[in-house]
């Protein structure tokens, strides 16, 4: 039997676990393995200019974290595993995603999403998706076409006036 001591630390471990899910709208587990330890450097680099991060605990703690908070990803976590969090949706999805595309070592296993269970292809899916910034630009180009597209008629309606 563990000590108190022990047990306390790994509660505590347990604490940590569950206030990043909490904090974070993605959570993605990943594997690791065959990744250097310049090339995890360079991963972390690229989570923190997204405002994410990841953090590598042991199976058994996220398992019990994660059964506290009524997430079950049970059969995700075989292996070693890594969670990667963020407070952007899609942020933590892309950057993994194209990381492991330059790296075939890393694979993602499955994320919570706003609360949802993903999979493998439902990741894929949000990969694909533009960047928040991508996305607010697309939507401020389409709010600029119809005034744009209103002046132009209205132009072209005060020129047929003067005509007739």
């Amino acid at each position: 039997m563990a000590s108190e001591k022990i047990l306390a630390q790994k509660q505590e471990v347990i604490d940590e676990i569950k206030d990043r899910v909490q904090a974070a709208n993605t959570i993605v587990l990943f594997d690791y393995r065959g990744i250097t330890d310049s090339e995890s450097k360079e991963l972390r680099i690229k989570l923190r200019e997204s405002n994410s991060d990841y953090k590598v605990y042991k199976n058994t703690l996220m398992a019990r974290a994660f059964n506290d908070l009524g997430i079950d990803l049970n059969e995700s976590l075989n292996g070693p595993s890594a969670f990667a969090y963020g407070e952007d949706q899609v942020a933590p999805i892309k950057v993994l995603s194209d990381f492991a595309k330059e790296h075939p070592a890393l694979v993602l296993k499955v994320g919570i999403i706003d609360g949802e269970k993903a999979d493998q292809a439902k990741l894929a899916e949000y990969a694909t998706l533009p960047s928040r910034e991508g996305l607010l630009t697309m939507l401020a180009g389409g709010m600029m076409a119809i005034p744009k597209d209103l002046a132009i008629a209205l132009d072209l309606y005060s020129q047929q006036k003067e005509e007739n």
